[in-house]
């Protein structure tokens, strides 16, 4: 479902929003900090950004459906740089701070028959559920906005399998697994909206598999995409790509290995952000999230940078992976470490 019209508040959200929901986790500044001079935490902030440009550049420069690659390679890299000292000097003089991909979803989905295979094997419920976000956080992991990372994927490649197993060790930072785990035995729900992250591998390997395990309990499940791109987030038209791939028709109806896929549905949230700031998505997220009584945010941008401590009207899941030093120390937890929190919401 596409968007076209001006945008609205999350319905989901607790209200009132002005005085419930702030969308940043991590205080970047205060009333008394002068808005001409960037504070520390947006000079860490910048410096992240910068250190993403050659990673930026080098796979512009791979694209070959553009004739000119590398010599527009080159201008974002100059022009980014240019916007990125700007904002060191003076936080306003862009409106404020800043709140490839086709073949790394080529790889992921020559892979998806047997992860979910691998997954459907599990038969402990408790277990499987484990397996699967374990899945979510293994998918993750391949994040072009994380520089370090972008460097390891480029030179090792990435196995998806051998990452699920090779995660940090629980406890981790924020670890609420077992009580999702005691939710997801004893209760179901009606409608899931799952905001999704990254191309490839995440949303392939980590997001599909979950969001299928949902419809095979009779939820309902909406995916809910960016507008437009953004470092590597899958977008609502790519998605609409993806999932078309992974269903089958049989008698009439489209399944997911198996699976009856007639409640999955794709939305456009509005957002052209690696983050989501709920104050503002697409109508038809807000009109398909009416009835929800689960809200899954899924990726550092959306899950921990920004709406961590976002409160909602129904139960929520916040999953994502730990990829920047600057969130792992405000967080008191290593890099690389993951994030699951869980809120049930009790009638």
């Amino acid at each position: 479902m596409e968007s076209s019209s001006a945008m609205v508040p999350f319905p989901l959200l607790t209200t009132p929003i002005e005085s419930t929901y702030r969308p940043c986790t991590i205080p970047y500044r205060f009333a008394s900090d002068s808005p001409r001079k960037a504070t520390p935490a947006e000079v860490a902030w910048i410096d992240v950004f910068r250190k993403s440009i050659a990673s930026f550049r080098k796979h512009a420069e791979l694209d070959d459906s553009v004739s000119d690659a590398q010599a527009r390679a080159a201008q974002f890299s100059e022009r980014y740089g240019k916007i990125l000292d700007d904002l060191q000097e003076d936080p306003e003089s862009h409106g404020g701070p800043p709140d490839c991909v086709e073949e790394e979803n080529a790889k992921s989905l020559i892979l998806f028959e047997q992860v979910v295979t691998l997954f459907d094997n599990t038969e402990d419920g408790g277990k499987r559920l484990e397996n699967l976000i374990r899945g979510v956080f293994a998918g993750n992991i391949f994040d072009l906005g994380a520089a370090q990372l972008a460097e390891v994927f480029e030179r090792d490649g990435l196995s998806f399998l051998a990452s699920c197993e090779n995660l940090l060790p629980r406890p981790w930072v924020i670890d609420d697994l077992e009580t999702f785990k005691s939710s997801w035995m004893r209760k179901s729900w009606k409608k899931a909206v799952i905001f999704v992250d990254n191309s490839g591998a995440d949303i392939v390997l980590g997001i599909l598999p979950f969001a299928r395990e949902l419809l095979r309990r009779g939820t309902q499940v909406v995916l809910a995409a960016n507008d437009l791109p953004s470092i590597n987030d899958v977008t609502y038209s790519e998605l609409v790509e993806i999932v078309s791939k992974v269903k089958e028709m049989k008698d009439g109806r489209e399944y997911i290995l198996g699976v009856d896929a007639k409640n999955l549905l794709i939305v456009n949230s509005g957002s052209d952000l690696p983050v989501i700031d709920l104050s503002y998505v697409s109508p038809e997220l807000a009109y398909l999230s009416n009835d929800a009584d689960l809200v899954v945010l899924e990726g550092m941008g959306r899950a921990i940078e920004t709406n961590l401590y976002a409160q909602f009207k129904c139960d929520s899941l916040k999953l994502g992976m730990v990829k920047h030093p600057e969130v792992a120390e405000f967080l008191g937890g290593r890099l690389y470490d993951c994030v699951i929190k869980y809120t049930e919401v009790i009638p």
